[in-house]
């Protein structure tokens, strides 16, 4: 994985999701991006899903008034916030919710790579912030 943080946009994946926010302004890619965890269902879910959904929530919570830690290498996202004008749901954001418990339970590859790594705990403490944002 390219990761070099363990903020939201601190990989490959997420940067790459965020670059192709250049022609929305609503909030269609941040459904698509829970829509690709959700439907998922039980299975296996793969860590670049679950990169642009953090990613997404990320801007979820950005959009609902509650931003984290600005980031050096969020640009392209930082445009995109910019430009829409749309709130989040509170459908939209409980299904956030569920999503994140998804990414953060069994058979999630992210998480599995994650544990793998000396950063581990500084990853979930990055994912607890991002659920108590997108709560508040």
């Amino acid at each position: 994985m390219g990761t070099w943080s363990t903020l939201p946009f601190g990989n490959d994946d997420a940067a790459d999701w965020a670059y192709a926010l250049d022609d929305t302004d609503d909030l269609q890619a941040i459904e698509q991006a829970l829509a690709a965890v959700l439907s998922v269902g039980s299975d296996y879910l793969e860590s670049p899903e679950a990169t642009e959904a953090i990613a997404a929530i990320e801007l979820l919570a950005c959009v609902a008034g509650r931003p984290g830690d600005t980031e050096t290498y969020t640009e392209a996202a930082d445009a995109w916030l910019q430009r829409v004008k749309a709130k989040p749901t509170p459908e939209l954001l409980s299904r956030a919710q569920h999503v994140l418990d998804r990414i953060l339970g069994d058979d999630s590859e992210l998480k599995a790579l994650w544990q793998e790594s000396d950063e581990y705990d500084q990853w979930l403490a990055s994912m607890a912030d991002l659920r108590t944002r997108l709560a508040s």
